[in-house]
């Protein structure tokens, strides 16, 4: 890597936090730019990290304005908005030369998952059966709902909006009157819930998996496993995720049939469909019956897995600039073997927006005494600082990862963390049950 390099990251929350970590921790890095960031991304920085706020993740020209001011010699675009918005496109056809993302083309493996699940289809790739379907073709999706309970009353079908909806667009239903309804609330995701996949639910565990692709090779990360209902004993309502942990013991031992059924398939297909993939690719997968399938593929890192797999690299900025060079063939992922947990702070709430929105402009206390603690990072997420002081601004406010050479002692550490952090009026909301299923395994192993 050249020497004293500006560093610009396209993300707003705690993945941009963490992944802006990454490069601020390499010797060769001198400034991180973060667009459009939060307050509590700037706090606190060992080195140069500038927060550029006046700008949009849904207006790809604002960032480039960005990149403009800036003149960054790396891009790194993050956030599945301004991929699919052709921010990518954008920054190459401006003489941005090392902007690493999926562009437009291989992004829309996340933004149409219509397309999505027929790209699957025509490569072979494990998945469920699924059909697509839009506003001139309700009757047929209906008649697809019917048929599915004529065939099993007691079926588990998903009706997931085609666009993208913030990880919130996926309905599940276990009865037709649940099916059809579902249809009908995704009209209220706009654009994004016009057009709409059902699909046959799938019964096992989820884990995710990323990898890194300059559009032949790829380098796989640590795999992880995200928690992303509201509530305790997987209950409540779809959220972006309220915390995750890696490695994820359950994918372990897939780990060679997830590279060579799914993402082999996948970097190789989207080669023959002309939209070579330089980027992120994230796998959401689930384990049936000791067999992964994909749940989904998403065109950049996961939020909050991202938390609890980019602490635990030592080279990413270097994958990142092979990556763009098309010369990932030469650098192989350097990473630890520690165990990390992340829970996510949440307005009280949250995911309902209307009811977090309440919490915002309250105080919360307790950040800087848990990031005191051993093994502790805190990134941010919906936080405003104020006179050093820290307010609620949005749903997910903060990640808290602790590190451990086991579960037990990840889990115990994010939680002690947590117990210091309190939000004004006793509006803090989190899990307390963060990667109960490896916590379960780690304690069956030691009998």
């Amino acid at each position: 890597m050249p020497e004293d390099m500006t560093v610009m990251v396209v993300d707003g929350g705690a993945r941009g936090h963490v992944i802006s970590e990454a490069y601020e921790n390499d010797l060769r890095v001198k400034r991180v730019i973060v667009a459009p960031g939060n307050d509590f991304i700037g706090h606190d920085r060992e080195k140069d990290v500038i927060v550029a706020k006046k700008c949009s993740l849904k207006d790809p020209a604002s960032l480039l304005a960005v990149a403009q001011q800036y003149k960054p010699d790396l891009v790194d675009v993050a956030q599945d908005d301004a991929l699919a918005l052709g921010t990518v496109d954008l920054f190459l056809k401006n003489g941005f030369d090392l902007t690493f993302g999926a562009d437009r083309k291989a992004s829309r493996i996340e933004w149409d998952k219509i397309w999505s699940r027929e790209f699957m289809e025509r490569y072979n790739i494990p998945s469920p059966r699924s059909r697509g379907y839009g506003p001139d073709n309700l009757d047929e999706a209906e008649a697809d709902l019917r048929a599915r309970y004529d065939e099993n009353p007691d079926a588990w079908v998903f009706e997931k909006a085609f666009g993208l909806c913030g990880g919130k667009g996926a309905l599940d239903s276990r009865t037709l009157e649940q099916g059809l309804d579902n249809v009908r609330r995704l009209k209220a995701f706009g654009v994004a819930g016009e057009r709409f996949v059902i699909e046959d639910g799938m019964i096992g565990e989820e884990f995710s998996y990323v990898v890194i692709s300059d559009g032949k090779t790829y380098r796989g990360f640590k795999p992880a496993q995200d928690n992303k209902l509201s509530e305790n004993f997987d209950r409540g309502d779809q959220t972006g995720g309220l915390g995750a942990n890696a490695p994820s013991l359950v994918a372990l031992p897939m780990m060679e049939e997830t590279r060579e059924r799914i993402i082999r398939p996948a970097i190789d297909g989207m080669r023959e469909e002309d939209a070579d993939y330089v980027g992120i690719l994230y796998l959401g997968a689930m384990d049936v019956n000791g067999h992964p399938k994909v749940v989904e593929f998403n065109a950049r890192p996961p939020d909050p897995e991202a938390q609890v797999i980019w602490p635990g690299l030592s080279n990413y900025p270097e994958l990142v600039l092979a990556a763009t060079q098309g010369r990932l063939h030469e650098v192989d992922v350097v990473q630890d073997n520690m165990y990390r947990w992340c829970v996510v702070g949440a307005a009280r709430g949250y995911p309902n927006s209307k009811e977090a929105a309440k919490v915002k402009g309250k105080r919360i206390y307790g950040l800087e005494e848990a990031r005191r603690l051993s093994g502790i990072s805190i990134y941010g997420a919906g936080i405003d600082v104020v006179g050093g002081r820290f307010y609620a601004n949005g749903g997910r406010l903060f990640s808290i990862v602790a590190e451990g050479r086991n579960p037990m002692d990840a889990k115990q550490r994010a939680y002690e963390a947590m117990s210091y952090i309190s939000i004004e009026g006793n509006n803090l909301h989190f899990r307390t049950d963060i990667g109960w299923r490896d916590i379960d395994r780690a304690l069956r192993a030691r009998e």
